[in-house]
């Protein structure tokens, strides 16, 4: 019975790495059509990083999340999978709202 507890502890773990990783990379993927898919006019409009910028920052973060180099950290591992999350998540919540404000200013894309 004590050898099924770390078992299923360590199963729990990483499924729950799996999901993280997973809605990780769902997140950049759509941040990274978005910028795509939108005008290059616009972003020095709201006073950003060109698109061609953009763009670069965050495939670096697809890529560095699909490398996967933070299992390689150990312990560092989290602090480092978290800036190409905070980057996207700028990207989202930031610039994704002045980027729709300036293009057409309606529509929830």
């Amino acid at each position: 019975m004590a050898i099924a507890v770390p078992l299923f502890y360590i199963t729990v773990i990483s499924a729950i790495n799996v999901s993280l990783l997973v809605a990780t990379l769902v997140a950049e993927a759509v941040a990274f059509v978005h910028c795509l898919l939108q005008r290059a006019d616009a972003f020095p409009a709201i006073g950003t990083l060109s698109k061609g910028m953009w763009l670069m920052v965050l495939a670096g973060c697809l890529l560095f999340t699909l490398l996967g180099l933070s299992s390689l950290f150990g312990v560092l591992a989290a602090m480092i999978a978290m800036i190409p999350i905070v980057v996207v998540l700028v990207y989202l919540l930031d610039v994704r709202p002045a980027l729709r404000d300036v293009v057409d200013g309606r529509g929830s894309w």
